[in-house]
Order: C-alpha cells, then structure tokens, then sequence
C-alpha cells in the first residue's frame, strides 16, 4: 500500500458501518503478513488510519470483536507498540489513549489506593508506573485517597537511605499521599495475627531445610511438620520471637494446601527469624519478622485500603491474598492486575541493580544509565513527560517489551520548543578560520539574538562576531577549495585557503553573508575565536548497560554487561554556557539535547582537581536512537 493510498484510506474510514465495511476487509487482506502498513515503522499516514478507526465507533467495535483478525491484530499492535499514536486533548485519562475504564468495584463506597515499595533501593520506572495508576485511580478518577507505606519487614536488605528517597521521588513526580505509614507500625499487629493462625490450625512452625522446602513445594510433598500440634506451634513461634537456637531454624507455614495447582498456594512461609540485622525503625526489638505474603493483606485491609492495584507477577497470588482475609474474617479489598513496564536491554530487579551499585559499574543509583527515577531524571527526563508517558501505558494487563524510543520522544516534545540553543565544538584539534571579504568584520562585534529561534520567552544571548572563528576539525576536512558553505546564524561563505594536510590548524573564508543557504550542502557550527571566552565542557554520552535485548530468568547479568557504556568528549561552548546551572537543559547546535550535571559555579574548592572548573553536559536521548 502506497503512501498516497493509506491517506486517502483515512477519509474512507470515517463513514458508518455500511460504508467502511468494504475498505475494512480490504484493509485486513493487506495486512495478513504485515505489522505496518508500508514498510517497517510507523508514518504520519498510518497514524491517522488507526486513530481514525479509534474515533469511529462502529469501527472500533467491529476491532474489538475480532471480526476483522489482521486488523484487530494490527490495531492493537500500535496500540501497544507505540502509545503516543493514542494522543487527544480531553483530560489526562483520554490524553493516554490507554482504557481506563476498569469498572473497580464499590467506587461510590469510597476509594482509597496505596503504593507499597520495599525500602532496599531507590524507586524504578516500573514502580513510576504503580505509584502513578494508585495515584491516579485513588485521586482523579475517583476523588478517593492514595496511601504510601513503606514495606519494611527485611532490615537486611532497607535504610533509611532508601525510605527517604522513594518519598522523595513520589514528590519529584507530583504525587500527594494521604499517609505515609510503614509495615513496621503493625508488627504487634500482625504478630497477634500469625499466633491467631497457629491457634485456629491455620498455620505451623517448620524446621525444613529452604533446599528441600523449595523441592517439596515444587513436587507438591507434604512437610513433615505440616500436623504438628498447636500448642507446640506456639511454642516454636515465642522461641522465634526470642531468637533462640531453636527459634533460629524455624519459619511459620501458612497452612493452605500441600499439592495445590496454583504453587502460590503450597503452604507460602509468612514469618522467618533475622537476628543478625537490626531494623532501621525498630532496632533489635523484634528477631522474626512477617513476609509479604501475610502482611500485604492483613495490613492493605486492616488500613482500610478498598483496591489494591499490583502487577501481573503478582496475580498468581491473589487467591493466596484472599485466603488470608477470608480465614481472617477480615474486610474485603478489591485487586487489579496491571502489566509490568519492560524495556529492551533493561532489567528492574531491585537486587540486580544494587549489584551494579554495589560493584562499581555504576556511579550509583541515580546513575543517568540506571532505570531509576533519579538516573532517567538525571539523564534529563522531565518530569512532565515521565508522567505522561507513564499514565499513557494505562492499567492494560497485555505484557509487553518496549523499546525506549517513544519513552524518550515524549521528552523530546516536551523540551524541543522551550529549551535554549547553544554551541559546542570539539576540543581536539578545533581549527581555527580567518575570514576575508568585505562583507568580513574589522573587529570585535557582539549582538544580541533569540535563546530559541521560534521562541522569544526563552530570551536572548550574546553571540560574538569577529575576524577569526573556530570550526570542528571534521567540518573543515568535509570541505573542497572554492566549495560554498553557510556558517548556521550568519551567513554563507567560500572555502579559500584550505591546506592539504591530515590535521587541518588554520585555513580561510570568504564572506557572503547575503548568500543562499538553501544552495548550500553544509550548515556548520562556529565560534568566535576573539572576544568573550569560550567555556570548558565534558559531553558525554551512555549506552545501554546490557548487551541483550530480554533477559531471562536464568540468565546471569554478569555475561551480558555491556563494556563500554559511556564515553566523553572535551569541547568548548559559547559564554552562554557557563551562565548554566546543574538540571539545565540546552539544545548543542547539530548535536542533539543536553541536560547540564554541573555548572561552572556548581564546583566546590578543590573539586575539579588539574583539570579545572568545566560544564559537564548529559547527552539526552530524543526517540531517534534506542539508548
């Protein structure tokens, strides 16, 4: 299908069922072996077929039904694939294009969400997307509560550190809990709780090896301690809670079923001894703590939590959730399922990612390579756009494996039109262009032009004007004596003296400022080589962490860590620069968006060591490379 055909299709798409029926099956053959309409990405033509047939509502339920396969395939392919096509003006929700519409249950009994990270790192994009779908279901949709509590019942693994910053991220993403709370609040609680589960024969103390456990779950095998008696149960259980030797070799079983289909159901451990690591709230208080697996229920009902939003990885545990209130006679709460946000040559396990920490291979958490909400804001994502790429992906269960591009193109729009325009040329071997002509400058000149050419409200900056310019090495290695070439924000110029030689120092230019840049093949980036000084820059720039695109289960990071993934180059920008503050973002002339780490002024005395105060400036990605 021809470009010009897919939009003319557009217009025949609009009509009611009758009307578009032929051209929907004729759609439908076309993409029997297709993903795309024509060729293998996504154009503004097909854009506007799929969101012609998502206005249209006959159209759309004709989709939905799977009448038509190849289309319905296709429609929700770029659905998925590319959630910026579902773009619209009319509230957040609708803004997303993603189906918010989920019919939670009892919402006019009230709404009343959380968030429930474990404090053992910082907040990923993955929890970006829970925390946003609570904030969003238990705020705007229903005009409810969202609460945040902090599931804290591992000291080996939680810090303050890591408690402090998830609230702090929350509050970088424009979210406003109604609570804070900590699973720690209720560990009498939930104590008195697993002791009423020993006591109803419910639950059991058991003294298995993890090695076997695992085995007989897996197979289905009764434990050996299943039928113990409950007052030895008990017993066991206060042993625990002194953290004696005995205490130590035991955990409490929930007490469901040996040989259930659904694993999650085979006897889940609910409390276990730690007795080495004092807790960063409670101290030595407590030498057992409770599992999620108890204290997620328990405690979500117990809050008075009415909808608890969880990723698809949890589902297999839902019954496992309902058991637990049931048995408990405790209030009921309704659960929703989302899928997990995945990104090609990503992985957001907590415990692989505080290994890179842990190592080395990275700077830390806020790293502008890790998935992290601090690192992708330090590589220089908004914060508007990360919430609205995230709200876009919806509450849809559909797994899917993204690749960044569209995540970092939702920036791009976002800066593009309000960031300032800069210059940087490289350091190395940087020549330097005596211009010639009438038309030349005698002397030292400095006007005063836009920050952002379509934008006056970004405001001005000084841009010199002098006799000598400096141009980049491979610019000037890419030109022919004679060749006409325009300098971007003066004018055009001929190419007179170039010397033939492997590293280019020194060559000349005529001016033609009045030249047509249209006739021009080159449009290059110069910098004055006289009047105000130029600034000292780092660019660097960052790949990905690893080298496979989808990590498996049993795969080992360690064999697929990419080995270079950053690399950096010395420049030097125009004065403006140096004026740059560290979160800045800036556009570099023919070298793409940058976000400004630290400025001239951000060094503190001794800091920058020989090499001197310099700007280091973040290569940001735009959508056009997957980085």
């Amino acid at each position: 299908m021809k470009h010009a055909e897919i939009e003319t299709l557009a217009a025949k798409l609009s009509g009611d069922f009758r009307s578009i029926e032929p051209h929907l099956r004729d759609l439908d053959k076309h993409l029997t072996l297709r993903s795309y309409l024509e060729g293998y990405s996504l154009t503004e033509a097909e854009k506007k077929v799929w969101q012609t047939l998502k206005a249209n509502k006959v159209a759309l339920g004709s989709i939905r039904r799977n009448v038509l396969p190849n289309v319905s395939r296709w429609f929700t392919f770029l659905e998925q694939a590319h959630p910026e096509i579902q773009e619209d003006t009319k509230g957040e929700a609708k803004k997303a294009g993603a189906n918010f519409n989920l019919a939670l249950q009892d919402t006019d009994k009230g709404v009343v969400t959380r968030f429930l990270p474990e404090p053992s790192g910082y907040l990923h994009i993955g929890h970006a997307k829970a925390a946003l779908l609570s904030d969003y279901f238990g705020h705007v949709a229903n005009k409810g509560q969202m609460r945040l509590r902090l599931d804290d019942t591992n000291p080996a693994k939680e810090s303050e550190e890591f408690q402090d910053a998830i609230v702090e991220d929350l509050a970088l993403m424009g979210i406003k809990v109604d609570a804070l709370t900590y699973t720690s609040d209720y560990f009498d609680y939930l104590y008195e709780t697993c002791k009423k589960l020993i006591t109803m024969g419910k639950a059991y103390a058991d003294d298995t090896d993890q090695e076997t456990m695992r085995n007989q779950r897996m197979d289905g095998i009764p434990s050996k301690c299943r039928d113990r008696a409950v007052d030895e149960n008990l017993r066991i259980f206060e042993e625990m809670k002194k953290g004696s030797d005995e205490g130590r070799v035991h955990c409490i079983r929930a007490k469901i079923s040996a040989d259930d289909p659904n694993k999650a159901m085979r006897d889940p451990v609910i409390y276990r001894c730690n007795v080495n690591d004092a807790h960063h709230r409670t101290g030595r208080k407590w030498n057992m703590y409770p599992m999620y697996d108890l204290a997620c229920p328990v405690v979500d009902s117990h809050e008075g939590v009415t909808h608890a939003l969880r990723s698809t990885e949890y589902t297999d545990r839902n019954p496992q959730y309902q058991w637990f209130l049931d048995t408990l006679g405790l209030r009921k709460v309704h659960m929703w399922d989302f899928s997990r946000m995945n990104f090609i040559r990503t992985f957001l396990s907590k415990r692989k990612l505080a290994k890179l920490v842990e190592s080395g291979k990275v700077w830390g958490w806020d790293d502008p390579r890790m998935p992290t909400i601090r690192g992708v804001r330090r590589r220089g994502m908004t914060v508007a756009a990360l919430r609205d790429f995230i709200i876009r992906q919806g509450p849809s269960r559909n797994v899917v494996v993204m690749d960044w591009t569209s995540f970092w193109n939702a920036n791009k729009k976002e800066i593009d039109p309000v960031v300032a325009r800069h210059t940087a040329l490289l350091r190395k071997d940087m020549v330097k262009a005596t211009l010639t002509g009438a038309e030349a400058p005698s002397e030292v000149r400095v006007e005063q032009r836009q920050k952002h050419p379509k934008n006056a409200e970004v405001g001005m900056k000084d841009v010199v004007f002098s006799p000598e310019i400096y141009i980049d090495q491979a610019d000037a290695k890419s030109f022919k004596a004679g060749e006409e070439v325009t300098l971007m924000g003066w004018g055009n110029a001929f190419v007179r003296h170039l010397p033939e030689q492997e590293t280019i120092g020194d060559m000349s230019m005529e001016l033609n400022v009045k030249g047509d840049f249209k006739s021009t093949d080159k449009k290059i980036t110069w910098l004055s080589a006289q009047g105000l000084e130029l600034v000292p820059a780092e660019l660097w720039d960052f790949d990905y962490l690893i080298t496979k695109d989808k990590l498996e289960e049993d795969d080992n990071v360690e064999d697929f860590l990419n080995p270079t993934t950053s690399s950096v180059e010395e420049a030097w920008c125009d004065a403006g620069v140096g004026k740059l503050k560290a979160d800045d973002i800036i556009q570099l002339e023919r070298r793409g968006f940058y976000r400004v780490d630290k400025g001239m002024n951000d060094w503190k005395a001794g800091e920058a060591g020989a090499k001197g105060a310099r700007v280091v400036l973040f290569s940001i990605p735009t959508g056009k490379a997957s980085k």
